[in-house]
């Protein structure tokens, strides 16, 4: 008997109809985001610098400083518009586009397949391998909706008069944003069949990214290993050079290594069985019991891998910074970038400005770490793991309470490890940062994270569904409005919403520990009323 097909819907095209419907909803949500920072920081840049001489003292300051172009990439043509924008926000779009492309391919592959969905998908007449194709296709469809309205809102902004970017250019500039969400779908497809389960497949993701991203900033950073930039793949995107000396034959690289993620993807879903992995589970290792005595000790076993991969990240990112920060520091003494830096809130000189910019890229990890610990709560329950633990006498407020705690303490021994690697690379150096300095800038890492954390559970005990959507997207949009109107002058009702700009940047600066408290005591709350909806509430699925 064939299995029963959806009016409408052909039985070759249904794991792409599906596919499509989840990734569309998501590409255009971030399709706006994309398109509005982009022309926010178009704008941003007639209002401030409206005279040549403002924009000739811009240029001097950043276009030769590689503290800047390693944190933000190289600073070319700032006497114009195009090239302001390009600078000011496009390292963060590509960030942001990656960790959405393999976000959501391990979502809707190496995901959907742990629901059990696909199992039922490939009863019907499609093979493993087809369906892979399928799945492929429509992430393409996903991506191709992001750069649409990228592109769209990007044109409409180069109209103004004062902007006056034309429409070739701006597509252009849109496919380069979007390239490495294009990679990393690819790259979150291919893990997706290495991995056994859909969270380690996105660590795996995750941390090649954190790999493409420290080699870029070493090639930028001005050490003599520029020819680094073409280990990376955000290296390749960063060489396009779009707005302003345009290099389409990096493209290349892109598609090449695109198409083999791929093709790679394609022909190991075709080799293995359903539900299982390329990259064994090893389910038949002699058993560990330790830390499996309660709740408290489940969730650190059932958090270790993912939260260990952050830490090493932190880590390798806070002692880079450390050995960069001398000869940064140097470079903008008694520079214009000073200005710059202090409208970030990296007030001060020398090595202490430079930590102050570069301890914001931590605090994005450790609330990345934040919304990891969340949405791995999330996945318990969504799967149906949750179930076996709350047939058993273990309450509802027991396992959720424990949960937030360990989060809690891997958040604060984050900060507290960013803080303490990144002495280690500026001692090194002879940086001249007092350890304990750099120890209190750490643990100033960690409320924008908890608010992040308390928001999060209080979305998962009210609408556990939107979980996920909820904390990336808090992540991401108070990640853009302290880049984008950190250089700029948005409105401060604006920057207030923004968990990063209510952080001081220190060591720049001392922290400001009311405002640390405000953000503590909000994610405090979100969790006590999250925890209270979530005793009252059915468990649910995906």
């Amino acid at each position: 008997m064939r299995t029963p097909v959806p009016i409408g819907r052909s039985p070759g095209r249904v794991v792409a109809d599906l596919t499509t419907r989840r990734a569309v909803r998501s590409a255009i949500i971030w399709g706006y985001i994309f398109g509005i920072a982009i022309a926010w920081s178009a704008i941003s840049y007639t209002t401030i610098y409206k005279t040549q001489a403002q924009r000739d003292a811009l240029a001097a300051a950043y276009g030769s400083n590689k503290a800047t172009s390693a944190l933000f990439g190289p600073a070319p043509q700032l006497q114009t518009v195009a090239g302001f924008t390009v600078f000011k926000i496009s390292m963060t779009l590509i960030i942001l586009g990656a960790v959405w492309g393999l976000l959501t391919s391990t979502r809707l592959l190496r995901g959907q397949e742990d629901n059990g969905r696909w199992e039922i998908l490939l009863a019907g007449q499609t093979t493993r391998r087809g369906a892979a194709i399928q799945a492929l296709g429509g992430l393409g469809i996903g991506v191709f909706m992001l750069w649409a309205l990228t592109a769209v809102i990007t044109v409409l902004t180069g109209l103004d008069s004062k902007v006056d970017i034309p429409a070739g250019p701006v597509l252009y500039f849109a496919l380069a944003m979007v390239a490495p969400a294009v990679m990393f779908l690819a790259a979150g497809a291919l893990t997706s069949q290495l991995a056994p389960t859909r969270r380690q497949a996105a660590t795996y993701a995750a941390s090649f990214l954190g790999v493409c991203y420290a080699v870029r900033m070493i090639a930028d950073a001005g050490v003599g290993l520029h020819a680094l930039i073409w280990a990376s793949p955000l290296g390749w995107v960063e060489e396009l050079q779009p707005l302003t000396s345009p290099q389409p034959l990096a493209l290349l690289p892109i598609a090449a290594f695109t198409a083999l993620l791929a093709v790679v993807a394609v022909r190991l879903a075709g080799n293995r069985d359903v539900g299982a992995s390329t990259v064994p589970d090893r389910a038949s290792r002699r058993p560990h019991l330790r830390l499996l005595s309660g709740p408290t000790g489940l969730a650190i076993r059932m958090v270790r891998p993912t939260v260990v991969g952050w830490w090493v990240a932190i880590a390798a990112s806070g002692i880079l910074f450390g050995l960069i920060a001398k000869s940064a520091g140097g470079t903008i003494s008694g520079s214009s970038v000073q200005q710059v830096f202090s409208k970030l809130g990296a007030g001060g000189t020398g090595a202490d400005a430079v930590l102050g910019v570069c301890f914001l890229v931590l605090a994005v990890l450790v609330a990345f770490l934040a919304t990891g610990q969340l949405t791995a709560a999330r996945s318990e329950e969504s799967e149906g793991r949750l179930d076996h633990l709350l047939v058993r006498p273990v309450s509802r407020s027991s396992w959720l309470g424990r949960r937030v705690l360990v989060a809690i303490a891997v958040l604060v021994v984050a900060g507290v490890g960013a803080g303490a690697f990144t002495w280690i690379g500026a001692a090194s150096q002879h940086a001249g940062v007092h350890f304990t300095t750099l120890l209190v800038a750490g643990l100033n890492l960690v409320p924008p994270a908890i608010t992040i954390f308390g928001i999060g559970v209080l979305t998962f005990g009210v609408r556990p569904r939107a979980t996920t959507i909820v904390v990336y997207t808090l992540l991401g949009w108070s990640l853009l409005v302290v880049i984008v109107g950190g250089i700029g002058a948005a409105n401060h009702w604006v920057l207030d919403t923004s968990v990063f700009h209510q952080m001081a940047s220190a060591p720049a600066v001392q922290p400001h520990w009311e405002a640390n408290g405000v953000m503590t005591a909000i994610g405090v709350a979100g969790a006590l009323l999250g925890g209270f909806a979530f005793r009252r509430r059915d468990l649910q699925g995906e």
